[in-house]
């Protein structure tokens, strides 16, 4: 059974940055597709980013060039840099590994940007 456990989220003003992580627990991690996903309150669940065994990462057109995925396979951990933070950037952010439709996903952790 896999586990995620988000930490990092918080309150921070516009401008701001925070950086989340998502350790996994199980031995599939280095070799599974990871993703950050958030949802608003009364809005779907939308994809952030996503970092494929490899390295190779997509972006959501509204935070590329402000947000940053990565993942350390030796920590089995991903993480989400996030940078100049805008109000509309505030959701609950969770991870996902293995993919939407088959895959396991963490409790969530939030993030709110306001002044």
């Amino acid at each position: 059974q896999v586990q995620l456990v988000e930490s990092g989220g918080g309150l921070v003003p516009p401008g701001g940055s925070l950086r989340l992580s998502c350790a996994a627990s199980g031995r599939i991690f280095r070799l599974a597709n990871m993703g950050w996903y958030r949802q608003a309150p009364g809005n779907q669940r939308d994809l952030v980013a996503v970092i494929t065994p490899g390295g190779s990462t997509n972006y959501a057109d509204s935070v590329k060039g402000r947000f940053t995925i990565s993942r350390d396979n030796a920590k089995n951990t991903v993480y989400l840099q996030m940078n100049s933070l805008k109000p509309e950037d505030t959701a609950v952010y969770s991870c996902n590994e293995g993919g939407v439709v088959a895959g396991y996903w963490g409790q969530g952790t939030q993030v709110t940007v306001s002044s």
